[in-house]
């Protein structure tokens, strides 16, 4: 399988030692990335086998690729994907997918012609041992009627810092925080109750990682991991628009309520959920590894696994599994757990979470799914 990148950055050099570990005849030949700083995850044969290319398009040219993975800054992707669904490639795309409405619409008039399956998607939580027993537990009727959820990502300040001091730090480059690094939790729930958003609404801003904290900087904590591309010196600077905190409410179309927190300076981090169910209460956490379930009348704790971290993975050990799915999709057709169509979806109620938090309204979401599925065809 002849491979190739777009944007090599962190993650790319990281999958790129996943990958291969798993998916048979995984071979990178080339990378477009005018100033790869991926390099780092990866091995000097690795690196010494690709040819480099600045863009996109001269790689498309020359190369026969079997497979293109995208993990350039997110608003470069929606270009690159439009690019590479003209040339007939198949895309695997790291999230998220798009960074606006209109870029959504545009990308799914792309996908009408070329096809929904020309695209595979990096929201690897989907993939990790803890969802999945979530899902297989609420399919089992363990937790009967899902009625509602609660449900966080806290982060640590080392990981907080990064986004202030990176090109994420600025919603024209990222799309937003609640896009850029939620986007995977709001496709959990969603997958897991198997409804689209019907009304969302929210609030946060901005209450840490601001000029009035500057004398902060010289703390390690704040400057330990390192940012390159379109990057500022000081995760205090103010020199970015998005929050740091934020609080979400989600009522979805079969009735299910989710309230969702997050906050990027918390020293003890966990990425929780509460599951609430007629029949059924599942409590865990993807951080601390842990997934309890008591059932509703007996209160009886039915369940009590415990999770490790373990091998290659960045993810809960997700990393492995997206791998070998994404091996038997690729050469067997094997059908993925997710699609490009829950990334899109998944993208759109975090840009319109974000709309409610600036406009301060409560947003309806109905007509967006008629026009979503008009545009595409569904």
């Amino acid at each position: 399988m002849r491979v190739g990148i777009c944007g090599l950055g962190d993650r790319m050099g990281y999958l790129a030692n996943v990958f291969p570990k798993v998916i048979p005849d995984f071979n990178l030949v080339a990378y477009a990335d005018p100033s790869p700083t991926g390099f780092r995850r990866m091995s000097q044969d690795q690196i010494r086998k690709m040819r480099s290319y600045a863009d996109l398009q001269p790689m498309l040219d020359k190369e026969n690729l079997d497979l293109l993975m995208i993990g350039s800054p997110n608003l470069f992707h929606c270009d690159q994907l439009c690019t590479a669904l003209a040339n007939g490639q198949k895309i695997f795309c790291e999230k998220p997918i798009v960074t606006t409405e209109d870029e959504t619409f545009r990308l799914l008039d792309e996908l009408r012609k070329h096809g929904t399956d020309q695209v595979m998607v990096g929201l690897v939580l989907r993939y990790a041992p803890l969802y999945q027993d979530l899902v297989e537990l609420a399919q089992g009727d363990k937790l009967g009627s899902i009625i509602s959820i609660e449900a966080s990502e806290h982060i640590p300040p080392v990981h907080g810092a990064f986004f202030f001091r990176d090109w994420r730090r600025k919603t024209s480059m990222s799309g937003g925080f609640m896009l850029e690094k939620c986007c995977h939790d709001l496709d959990l729930y969603a997958g897991l109750v198997q409804a689209r958003p019907r009304r969302v609404a929210s609030f946060g801003g901005r209450s840490f990682f601001d000029e009035q904290n500057k004398s902060l900087d010289g703390e390690h904590v704040y400057n330990r991991w390192p940012a390159t591309w379109n990057r500022t010196e000081s995760s205090f600077s103010g020199d970015t628009d998005i929050v740091d905190h934020q609080v979400a409410l989600i009522e979805y179309c079969n009735g299910v309520r989710l309230c969702f927190h997050t906050n990027v300076h918390t020293p003890d981090a966990f990425r929780r959920f509460c599951v609430i169910g007629s029949k059924g209460m599942a409590e865990g956490d993807f951080v601390r590894g842990f997934l309890k379930v008591h059932n509703a009348i007996s209160r009886e704790c039915i369940l009590d696994s415990s999770y490790k971290n373990e091998g290659m993975s960045m993810h809960y050990g997700a990393e492995e599994k997206m791998a070998n799915d994404l091996s038997e999709h690729l050469y067997k057709g094997t059908p993925l757990p997710v699609s490009v169509l829950d990334a899109l979806e998944a993208g759109l109620t975090a840009i319109k979470i974000d709309q409610s938090r600036e406009r301060g309204q409560v947003l309806d979401l109905t007509e967006l799914w008629q026009r979503f599925d008009d545009t595409v065809g569904l």
